[in-house]
């Protein structure tokens, strides 16, 4: 990822679906203006999800979907439909496409005047609360009287969900279903900072990040960017070293200090460093209250102590990345496991979008941070996990509960120090 691109996780998530040969890779190209995906009279071009990062104006920067269509015949169609509806998932915006040339009398008679499949998806997208559009693709092909007639049959049935009628070929009205867009597309705006609303104007943030075996060469992860970013975006100072070197930041800031964020792994010696005064969190519990449900995961962490030999943990990232010989999910995060417990677990590990569909098997689930996670996805993890009835904590909460400093990386947060004080987690004497 370019150090100027906006992180996917945090575009708005516009989602295309419809039947095979429905337009709906056109319609991404027409929208965008340039040839994002791949258009072909063959049925069954899009075999998979595609994401196009792309900028709409004004919405700002988006990720354009492009989905497999909803007919998609045999077993292997029907895993790539399962893969379209999981896209829901992370969506903010869903465009419906259909060829209104093909449309039969009775499906524009039935129900909500669409096709079947169609009328699927749309009550999946209903259900979950997701803004969408109907777009009315290949005008092109009718008589202006018989589509306005179903123009106007589809917009009877569907209330007050938005219907654009457009043709890729003429380019006509596009205009009007980016102004569709813009009207359904999420405030931005009023996202949760990462740690922005915790900053005033030149405060000193200190940063540690550890440069290990498991660092990228010549750069920072992206959780570090991040806040490095959203304590700028709020004028404060960001500050950056390593654990060696942070004894003497801190001596050479003295009282300049406003907290001290740093990479969970170092949880353990950085706490040692920092003194009482200086509030002490980390970058993936800083995530879990920006993505998704911080007391949740808090809540989830104090199945730790109830595990016993033979049970199965997930431990679950959001990314795919070249596993390292000291890696935090398949190394670290294990060791501390074994080390808290004394218990022989049963360890599984998942990355990117292969999060399980059945998590009933599990005891645990210990999650990333889920930086590159839409909100939405990340959000979606947690609830399957409250409705399996799996406890769900991420990397930082479950480290800093092990390590015995859960209590002091939340003080910034009053409702979560009072949810440990009530629930008596992370005592002293535990």
């Amino acid at each position: 990822m370019s150090l100027t691109a906006t992180p996917n996780g945090d575009r708005v998530q516009i989602a295309i679906y419809g039947r095979r040969n429905a337009g709906k890779s056109s319609v991404i190209n027409a929208v965008t203006g340039q040839q994002l995906a791949i258009v072909s009279e063959v049925k069954g071009t899009t075999t998979d999800p595609v994401y196009k990062a792309m900028e709409i104006l004004p919405i700002g920067p988006c990720m354009l979907i492009d989905t497999p269509g909803l007919d998609d015949e045999g077993e292997l169609g029907k895993k790539r439909i399962e893969k379209a509806v999981q896209v829901l998932n992370r969506t903010d915006i869903a465009m419906l496409v259909l060829d209104i040339s093909k449309l039969t009398k009775w499906e524009l008679e039935q129900g909500r005047g669409i096709g079947r499949k169609e009328q699927q998806i749309q009550e999946m997208i209903e259900e979950k609360k997701i803004p969408y559009v109907i777009v009315l693709n290949q005008s092109d092909k009718l008589e202006p009287e018989e589509l306005e007639y179903r123009r106007r049959c589809i917009m009877a049935k569907n209330g007050t969900v938005p219907v654009c009628t457009v043709s890729t070929v003429q380019k006509t009205g596009l205009d009007k279903l980016k102004d569709a867009l813009v009207m359904l597309a999420p405030d931005t705006d009023m996202k949760l900072h990462i740690v922005g609303d915790l900053v005033n104007e030149n405060d000193v943030i200190v940063l540690v990040v550890p440069v290990d075996s498991a660092a990228p060469k010549g750069r920072l992860i992206m959780p570090q960017q991040q806040v490095i970013r959203d304590v700028l975006d709020n004028h404060g100072v960001s500050v950056v070293t390593q654990v060696p070197t942070l004894a003497a930041t801190l001596e050479m800031l003295g009282d300049k200090v406003r907290m001290v964020i740093t990479d969970s792994q170092a949880f353990g010696e950085v706490s040692e460093i920092v003194p009482q005064w200086i509030p002490l969190t980390s970058f993936s519990i800083l995530f879990a209250r920006h993505k998704g449900n911080l007391q949740t995961l808090v809540e989830g962490v104090t199945a730790t102590d109830s595990l016993k030999d033979g049970d199965r943990i997930l431990i679950a990232e959001g990314c795919t990345h070249r596993r390292q010989c000291d890696d935090i999910g398949t190394v670290k995060i294990p060791h501390w496991l074994q080390e808290y417990t004394g218990r022989k677990l049963q360890i599984e590990t998942c990355s990117g979008t292969g999060f399980p569909t059945d998590l009933s098997p599990y005891s645990m689930i210990i999650h990333c941070g889920g930086c590159t996670l839409h909100e939405k996805e990340m959000k979606h993890r947690i609830f399957r996990a409250q409705q399996s009835g799996v406890p769900i904590v991420n990397y930082g909460i479950f480290i800093a509960y092990v390590k015995g400093i859960l209590r002091r990386s939340v003080e910034l947060f009053p409702d979560i120090s009072e949810l440990l004080k009530k629930e008596k987690i992370d005592e002293s004497d535990r």
